[in-house]
Parts: C-alpha cells; structure tokens; sequence
C-alpha cells in the first residue's frame, strides 16, 4: 500500500491506511447509518500499524480522520451551507471542505476488526481517502449533554433540520390534511421540499451523488 502524505502549510502527516467506500466522486454530507450499505465502507490500515488496533473492537464507534485530497478551490471564510436557505456563515462555523487545512472528521460505527481491516458503517469520505488517525469514541466522554444547534436555531425547528441532514425517521408534527402517519424515513435519495402547509419550504438532497460540499 502506497504511503500518502498529507501536506499543508509545511506540516506533513503520513497516511497511515485508506478508506474504501463506494463513492468515487461525490459523497453524502454526513455519514448515514444504514443497514442496506453493510459492507461497502471498510478501513486498510497500514501493516506497521496493526498491533495499534489492539481493544479497539471493545467500541462501537470510532473517530476517523481523513485527508479531503481532492478538494478543489482555495478556502472560502464566509460560506452559506446548501441546506440553510442562504443564510452566510463562517467558514470555522460551517462544515465546508474547503478549508485552509482539508482534513474530514467523521463517527463511524465499527463493525468489526478482522487484522489490520476495520469493517465500517457509512462514512462520507470518497474511496480512496488518506487515514490521518483512528480514535475511540466513548460514551458520555464524547456526547456533551448540554451542545446546541448554534445558528441553526435561528431556523424554523432546527431539530427537524437536523432530522434532515443526517436522514433520520421522523414525525414532521403538523397537520397535512391527511389521516396517515406521516411519519417516514427521509433516506439520502429522498430530495423535497416542506413547510407547515406542505408546499415545502426548502429543498435538497441527500443523495450520494450529490456535492461533497460538507457542510455538516
């Protein structure tokens, strides 16, 4: 396995594995756990650094870092994320890829450790990617009870924006003139729009093929 350097501003951080997922050119904004991409996403970790791997299929979740290498386009500080009706942010307040140092973070489900192969859950990053470093995510250490929306919350229910953008099952709690639940499954191919009067007040798409502008 090729050694990928990471380079930025004089600072160079050895790969020291790579992603294998199913997106060669564009991926999702976040990494969305679903069962039916089971065993498409995985981690070769260089050989040199397998005995590091030891107790870490104790956890269920881990931090993977990852170089974004084919990030085009100099930094951008103010950004307006696609999924925030153009309301314009900083770049530091954003999740954008383009950034002075273009380097991904994602929680990833660990599904199991075969040698110096962690099998993954979804994780958006392109196949391909340069690993940076794997960490273990722990329970209450790593989920701050007390973490807000920032300035999502000054959009109309933030918490069902969030629903959204990580493509979770929900109840959007209002009324559409129909008497089924309407509770469903917004997957990341599901692409609409929706207010209270369901005449969809903002519209995106979850795919996977749509941009790898991560503004998580």
């Amino acid at each position: 396995m090729s050694e990928t350097n990471a380079t930025s501003r004089g600072l160079t951080y050895q790969a020291i594995g790579t992603l294998h997922t199913p997106y060669g050119e564009r991926a999702p904004n976040q990494p969305v756990d679903r069962e039916v991409e089971e065993g498409r996403f995985w981690l070769e970790l260089n050989e040199s650094y397998r005995d590091g791997l030891h107790e870490l299929d104790r956890f269920r979740y881990v931090y993977v870092l990852f170089a974004m290498d084919r990030v085009e386009g100099a930094p951008v500080l103010r950004v307006k994320p696609p999924w925030a009706g153009g309301k314009e942010v900083g770049l530091f307040a954003s999740r954008s890829p383009q950034r002075p140092n273009p380097i991904g973070l994602s929680i990833v489900r660990l599904v199991r450790v075969d040698g110096a192969t962690l099998h993954l859950g979804p994780i958006d990053a392109l196949d391909g990617s340069p690993v940076l470093d794997i960490k273990p995510y722990f329970a209450r250490l790593d989920a701050k009870e007390d973490a807000n929306f920032g300035w999502v919350e000054d959009m109309e229910d933030p918490a069902h924006q969030m629903d959204h953008l990580t493509a979770r099952p929900h109840d959007h709690g209002h009324d559409h003139g129909h008497d089924h639940d309407h509770s469903h499954d917004h997957g990341p191919d599901h692409e609409h729009e929706h207010s209270h009067d369901h005449s969809h007040g903002h519209s995106h798409d979850h795919g996977p093929n749509h941009s790898h502008d991560h503004d998580k």
